[in-house]
């Protein structure tokens, strides 16, 4: 590129958002942060030109987004990364407004709603020939373990659900507030405590482990055109039952990347989003667990193994034309070893018996989110976040999906 590109990328707190920082980093394009804190991961990478504190989202909204306007007006940036799902969805709001100004690729806000709300995400994949675990939905309009019929026009008596079952929040990230029932008599009690903080969640079989965890991630243009996808095995989670990727690795899965793009098509994909299957070990068949409208935790393996969503858009940005990349390198591994792994690590009765080990930490195929020869500092960025989500309300309830 003839004149050094500039980009904005926002939520600096999160890992994902320090590997768009390094990718375009080291690629001499100037990585403007920001963050609602100077405590953050991306602050102390040294690819970080440039940093900004702006409002908090979730207190002020409008002065936040009054904020980046500003910036994106007075400063010419090529392209502005919203990494957050918090933060996609507002700046949604104001796509048209930003766009005057910058990049911005992104679903509409109507299509993120649709796919957050894992009702309507189950019911539309299952309409699209996706297969889903068994699914079971509670309408406002009826009696909980009644006989009478949802609007799928599934009974809800009790002995119908299969246990064990897992009750999800219709709308959340990560694990939060997903609780597994391996009893029957505390299905109803573990029903009622989901809902009460979370309003009708959804009750699902559980799907057993053995089969393996999987995300297509891809990249689709404004014409839902694909432009590049990725897929990755889950090797290692916390909490170790289902959550983050504390250890992943890049495999070849000519299924899960048909499901996952079949998915995007139906949906008229715009951006960047990852579909999330477990494959059922009792029919070797992949059920669609969640889809993410935005940037996912383990977006650092992607780059490593030749799919750099970060500068693909970028390039588009500018106006590049791009062909699109559907093979990778396979077998490189990516591990969250602070504080993912350790915490896997000691949550695991097998800790001493995984595979690969805990301590197998030179592996010339593993590198690492965070931790980097080439740009240690933010170690200490990540420490400084990790006490700021401990001790900040605010930002504690993001422990579970950095």
């Amino acid at each position: 590129m003839a004149v050094m590109a500039s980009v904005l990328v926002t939520d600096g707190h999160f890992r994902k958002t320090l590997a768009v920082v390094r990718s375009l980093g080291r690629r001499g394009i100037h990585v403007t942060v920001g963050e609602r804190t100077f405590l953050n991961t991306s602050f102390f990478s040294k690819y970080c030109a440039k940093r900004l504190v702006y409002p908090s989202l979730r207190r002020f909204p409008n002065q936040f987004v009054e904020f980046l306007l500003k910036e994106v007006k007075k400063n010419p940036y090529d392209c502005l990364f919203p990494m957050e799902e918090e933060t996609l969805l507002l700046l949604a709001k104001y796509h048209s407004e930003i766009s005057q100004y910058t990049y911005l690729l992104s679903p509409d806000l109507k299509k993120i709603e649709f796919v957050r709300d894992k009702r309507n995400l189950m019911e539309f994949a299952g309409t699209h020939g996706i297969p889903t675990p068994k699914t079971f939905y509670h309408p406002p309009s009826s009696t909980l373990w009644s006989n009478e019929t949802n609007s799928t026009g599934r009974a809800l008596p009790l002995d119908s659900i299969p246990i064990p079952a897992v009750i999800k929040p219709r709308i959340s990230s990560g694990s939060f507030g997903i609780v597994y029932v391996k009893k029957k008599e505390d299905l109803i009690p573990s029903y009622q405590s989901v809902h009460e903080r979370y309003p009708f969640p959804i009750i699902q079989e559980w799907i057993p482990d053995g089969g393996g965890t999987y995300g297509l991630s891809a990249l689709f243009d404004e014409a839902s055109n694909i432009k590049a996808a990725f897929v990755h095995k889950k090797l290692r989670m916390y909490p170790v039952q289902g959550g983050p990727s504390t250890l992943r690795e890049g495999v070849e899965h000519s299924q899960m990347m048909e499901l996952g793009l079949s998915l995007l098509r139906s949906l008229n994909w715009v951006g960047v989003g990852m579909v999330e299957f477990k494959v059922d070990p009792r029919d070797g068949i992949p059920k669609l667990m969640e889809v993410n409208p935005r940037f996912w935790g383990s977006l650092q393996l992607a780059i490593i193994s030749g799919v750099d969503f970060p500068y693909l858009i970028l390039r588009m940005a500018r106006g590049e034309r791009l062909e699109p990349i559907l093979r990778y390198k396979v077998g490189k591994r990516c591990r969250w070893l602070l504080l993912g792994d350790i915490l896997h690590f000691l949550n695991n009765p097998n800790r001493f018996h995984l595979h690969p080990s805990f301590f197998h930490f030179f592996d010339p195929q593993t590198s690492y989110d965070i931790i980097s020869k080439d740009d240690p500092l933010p170690i200490l960025g990540s420490a400084a976040t990790f006490f700021t989500f401990l001790y900040d309300p605010e930002m504690k309830r993001f422990l579970g999906r950095r």
